[in-house]
């Protein structure tokens, strides 16, 4: 089993991957949910931890809709960051209708054919998520994760629909389905139980009062490593 966490700049990059993350997703503005990071960040996380870093490439918060402005920063965006040295990108992109926007990923992807990619949280604002999940698969080369609570508010309450997308996954042999969203120490364990995903993605549940302006709660870090060894046996 494989435990994700949200991280923000060098400092908690380093401290996660000592406290036992596998690896690490770096975003700024985590208050609007994530976007692309400053340059000078990425290249000094990359510089100072060994584990897997994906990185957010989110132009704004605005909707999951970009227009061509916004898909040429994207595109600007990854360029840049093949540069640093490493292919591991969160990215998701939608058409107004809330459908997955196939054409850009196509584009992304004929013209950066070695990117590790996590499709985002947009995957949870589509119409079908099981229709979205089969237009995925043809890229899983590439498209290694999807992260998603299921189509809810959080993991504890799309763990149904989650359960029907790891089956989904494993039965199309598509990309895996990284479960995030109000998962904690507390729920961890039960959440686990009831969807059997083989890697967890962890924001605010990793800390101190559920703050990211505050720093990891060392003590539900280490709950979680140790359910996750527990789970892993």
């Amino acid at each position: 089993m494989l435990i994700e966490a949200i991280v923000q700049n060098e400092r908690e990059a380093m401290e996660a991957k000592e406290l036992g993350a596998d690896r690490l997703e770096l975003v700024s503005k985590i208050e609007e949910g994530g976007l692309t990071p400053s340059y000078d960040t990425i290249k000094q996380v990359l510089r100072n931890v060994s584990i897997p870093v994906q990185v957010m490439i989110r132009p704004h918060s605005c909707s999951f809709f970009y227009d061509e402005v916004d898909k040429d920063s994207i595109l600007k965006d990854i360029e840049q960051l093949l540069n640093l040295g490493t292919n591991r990108i969160v990215i998701g992109a939608l058409n107004q209708d809330n459908t997955i926007d196939v054409p850009f990923v196509e584009k992304i992807l004929t013209r950066y054919n070695q990117l590790d990619i996590t499709f985002h949280r947009a995957f949870d604002d589509v119409t079908s998520q099981v229709e979205a999940y089969k237009v995925l698969v043809p890229y899983k080369k590439n498209l290694k994760r999807i992260l998603t609570s299921g189509g809810e508010s959080d993991c504890w309450k799309g763990r149904e629909r989650l359960s029907k997308l790891v089956e989904l996954s494993r039965k199309l042999n598509g990309p895996a389905v990284l479960p995030g969203a109000g998962i904690t120490a507390l729920n961890f364990q039960e959440i686990h139980a009831g969807v059997g995903a083989k890697q967890y993605h962890f924001g605010s549940g990793l800390r101190k009062n559920r703050s990211f302006s505050e720093g990891f709660d060392k003590d539900s870090f280490q709950k979680i490593i140790k359910i996750k060894r527990g789970l892993s046996l």
